[in-house]
């Protein structure tokens, strides 16, 4: 059985962020992730977006990790020569009764700490999107897009550089609490068993599943795991935004917007649909429902230019029709067991906020190592 201090569970974009801020720290680091590379799921099948920070409850962990990791991000970016583009987004009104919900955005962004966001009139928008149809908007100018996978491997570098080491192909199979640490055995072609002062769940769509397999862990403290599929779809030919275009929200829902990648691609989405298991399946058919919502905002789309793209999957802890639950790091001072961190919930805005969430694994295990001294 070998020793190591600190063992990240999850090899996605929060979890090597947390493994970058843990060897950065000074402490000796495997990340285990059961697929053959990193970033397979959650976070290398998103929209690529570094969101400003808008829509969440103001004073939640996703609030004030999205305001902050954003700063954060587009620093690290700049310094380590991530590509990625400070595009902006629009919030688009159709209708005059529209208006006063973009009043009410505008008043939780400046509460989140998001005091950007400006008026634009038909004109001010016909300007920046000429194709763009609407009465009024509001511009998020710190909104911007990212390439993911240049981001992962920057974080993965920046882990290597401090003395992290990296297992793939080792899934987690069970792990215990004991007296000397959390005992983890892993699986796959090179099978081990480790003995770990620090354990962080950061497994995404399986961070509950994980969870469960750690005997010693009180059940109470894990949720439950649900699957929220977004169907992603690309415009072809023509490529008529510069800009992200986000219609008012809708319940349930940001409601399906326009979202540019770095080569200028357009895409559409998300259409959310519940599954049971994990797939990335994506059904041409559904596109259907895209034309009469995305016509609201853009009357110029062609009947058939919307074409099957990918899909993405949130790692939900609540029902459809649930309230979106805040995102959960849960320490030792919630579950009791010494240097375990679960990260549950951890969908978007994630990506952005993965160096603030990072910063949080670590408040969490400083919280732990305080309260032994006590």
């Amino acid at each position: 059985m070998e020793r190591i201090e600190c063992v990240v569970i999850g090899a996605g974009v929060v979890g090597l962020a947390v493994a970058r801020q843990l060897a950065m720290s000074g402490r000796d680091v495997i990340v285990l992730e059961a697929a053959d590379m990193i970033g397979t799921e959650t976070s290398s099948r998103n929209s690529e977006v570094i969101h400003a920070g808008i829509y969440y409850p103001t004073g939640s962990l996703k609030a004030r990790s999205c305001v902050a990791g954003k700063q954060l991000l587009y620093a690290y970016c700049a310094a380590h020569g991530v590509p990625h583009a400070r595009c902006g987004k629009l919030i688009v009104a159709t209708s005059a009764e529209q208006i006063p919900t973009l009043e009410q955005i505008k008043a939780k962004a400046a509460a989140n700490g998001v005091t950007d966001l400006t008026w634009l009139d038909v004109d001010q928008v016909r300007e920046m999107e000429p194709e763009v149809s609407c009465v009024r908007a509001l511009l998020s100018p710190s909104t911007g897009i990212i390439d993911s996978h240049s981001l992962m491997l920057a974080f993965q570098g920046d882990a290597e550089d401090h003395g992290a080491m990296l297992a793939f192909n080792a899934p987690l199979l069970r792990g215990r609490v004991t007296g000397a640490g959390i005992e983890l055995e892993v699986g796959g072609a090179a099978a081990m068993t480790l003995i770990a002062d620090v354990v962080i769940n950061s497994a995404g769509l399986h961070a509950p599943a994980v969870a469960r397999r750690l005997e010693g862990l009180d059940p109470r403290h894990v949720p439950d795991a649900y699957f929220a599929k977004g169907n992603y779809y690309g415009l072809s030919g023509a490529r008529p935004f510069r800009h992200l275009v986000y219609p008012v929200p809708e319940p349930g829902g940001l409601g399906i917007h326009v979202t540019i990648d770095l080569g200028g691609q357009v895409r559409f989405g998300p259409d959310v649909e519940w599954i049971d298991t994990i797939n990335y399946d994506v059904d041409p058919k559904r596109s259907e429902v895209f034309y009469d919502a995305v016509r609201k905002y853009y009357p110029a789309l062609r009947d058939g230019a919307i074409e099957p793209g990918y899909a993405g999957i949130r790692p939900k802890i609540g029902p459809k029709g649930a309230p979106a639950a805040d995102f959960i790091v849960q320490g030792p001072a919630t579950h009791g067991v010494r240097g375990l961190v679960n990260l549950f919930a951890i969908e978007s805005p994630g990506l952005t906020a993965a160096l603030a969430l990072a910063t949080e694994v670590e408040h969490a295990l400083q919280q732990d190592v305080a309260s032994q001294a006590a």
